[in-house]
C-alpha cells in the first residue's frame, strides 16, 4: 500500500498586516500632547504642579500593579501600555494644584479601581476613569476641590511640599476662586456680566495668563490630530455644541449669558474636547456617532455651566455622554451597501 504524505503548512491568525496603532503609542502621544499644558501650568503655579503629578502618577502605577496582581494578569505588559499613568496625569492636571495629598491619592485610587478594573480593565470600562475619579472628588470633597491656587503666587519646591503634604491646602494667601466660579457666583447675586468683568478675579485671572493654559491644550490637540491619534469629529462637535448655544444666549442677553469665546477659553473645554472626550474606549465609534456624541458633551457643558450647580461641568457632561455612547453607536451604525 502506498504511503500517504501530507504537507504541513505554517498558518497564522489575522490580521496579517501589523497595525500602526497600539495602546502604548496612543497613550504616549496623549502624554506628549499634555507637555505644553504642564509647562504652562508650571510657569503659572510653580512646583505644586509637579508635586501633584508625582503623587497621582505613583499612586496610579502602584494601584494598577496591585489590581493586576489580584486579577492574575501580567503586570509588566499592562503597566507598559501607559493607560494607568495617563489616568493619573489627567486627574492631577484637573484638580487644584494645592489640593491636599490625600485628595489626589483617593481620587486616583477610585479612578483605577472603580473606574477601570471593576469593569474588567482597559477596553471594558464604559466611563473615562479620570473623570470618574474627578467627579468622586468633586462630590466627596467640595471644599478642597474649589480652592484653586492664585496664579500670582509661584510656589517653590519647599512651599509646594508644605502646602500639599504638611498644611494640606490651607496655606493663606494662595487659594482663590476660578473665573468660571466667580462669574457663576456673582451672576446669582444679580450682577451683570459688565459689572463682573471689572472685578479683580476676572481681570487678574485673564491678565495672569490662564488663557494660555487653554491654548496649550489646543496645541496638544493639534498634535494629536497631526499624528492621526484622534479624528476631528469629536473635538469639532464638542466645540460647536458648546459655542453655538453660548453665542445664541449671548446674542439674546449679553448681560446674563457669557460669550462663546469665554466658554471656549475658560475651564477645561479644550482639554475635554481634544484629550478626554476622544478616549477610544468610552467614546462613540463611527463618524456620525462621534459627531452626535461630541455635540452632546458640548451642549451638556453649556447647560451645566449656565443653569447647573457646578461652575464647569465638563466631567459630568463626559460621563453622561459615555453612558449614552452605546445607544448612539447602535442607532448610528454604518449601513451595508450591496453591490
Amino acid at each position: 500500500m502506498a504511503e500517504l504524505h501530507f504537507m504541513q503548512f505554517s498558518t497564522s491568525c489575522s490580521p496579517f498586516i501589523p497595525a500602526k496603532n497600539s495602546v502604548n503609542r496612543v497613550m504616549s502621544h496623549v502624554l506628549y500632547a499634555l507637555v505644553p499644558a504642564i509647562a504652562t501650568m508650571f510657569y503659572l503655579y510653580g512646583y505644586s504642579v509637579f508635586m501633584q503629578l508625582l503623587i497621582a502618577s505613583s499612586t496610579a502605577i502602584f494601584t494598577e500593579a496591585v489590581c493586576l496582581a489580584l486579577r492574575k494578569r501580567t503586570i509588566k505588559i499592562h503597566l507598559l501600555d501607559l493607560s494607568a499613568l495617563l489616568t493619573g496625569v489627567l486627574l492631577a492636571l484637573a484638580i487644584p494644584t494645592i489640593a491636599p495629598w490625600w485628595v489626589t491619592f483617593s481620587g486616583v485610587l477610585f479612578a483605577i479601581i472603580i473606574g477601570k478594573h471593576i469593569y474588567g480593565g482597559l477596553g471594558y470600562n464604559p466611563f473615562n476613569p479620570a473623570m470618574v475619579g474627578y467627579v468622586f472628588l468633586l462630590i466627596s470633597f467640595p471644599l478642597q476641590m474649589t480652592r484653586w491656587q492664585d496664579p500670582q503666587v509661584f510656589l517653590s519646591l519647599v512651599d509646594a511640599f508644605n502646602v500639599i503634604l504638611i498644611e494640606q491646602g490651607t496655606f493663606d494667601g494662595v487659594s482663590g476662586a476660578t473665573v468660571l466660579d466667580s462669574v457663576k457666583t456673582q451672576l446669582s447675586t444679580g450682577l451683570t456680566l459688565g459689572e463682573i468683568n471689572t472685578s479683580p478675579v476676572w481681570t487678574e485671572g485673564i491678565n495672569d495668563g490662564l488663557i494660555f493654559v487653554a491654548i496649550a491644550y489646543l496645541i496638544g490637540g493639534f498634535w494629536l490630530l497631526y499624528c492621526k491619534v484622534i479624528s476631528w469629529h469629536i473635538p469639532v462637535a464638542v466645540i460647536l455644541g458648546l459655542c453655538l448655544p453660548a453665542a445664541l444666549g449671548n446674542l439674546i442677553d449679553a448681560t446674563r449669558f457669557s460669550s462663546a469665546l469665554f466658554h471656549l477659553m475658560s475651564g477645561a473645554t479644550l482639554c475635554a474636547a481634544f484629550l478626554i472626550a476622544t478616549d477610544p474606549v468610552s467614546a462613540a465609534t463611527s463618524h456620525k456617532a462621534r459627531l452626535i456624541y461630541g455635540a452632546m458633551i458640548g451642549s451638556l457643558i453649556y447647560i451645566i455651566r449656565t443653569w447647573g450647580g457646578y461652575p464647569d461641568g465638563v466631567a459630568f457632561a463626559i460621563l453622561l455622554a459615555n453612558l449614552a455612547a452605546p445607544s448612539i453607536d447602535y442607532y448610528m451604525r454604518p449601513k451595508t451597501v450591496r453591490l
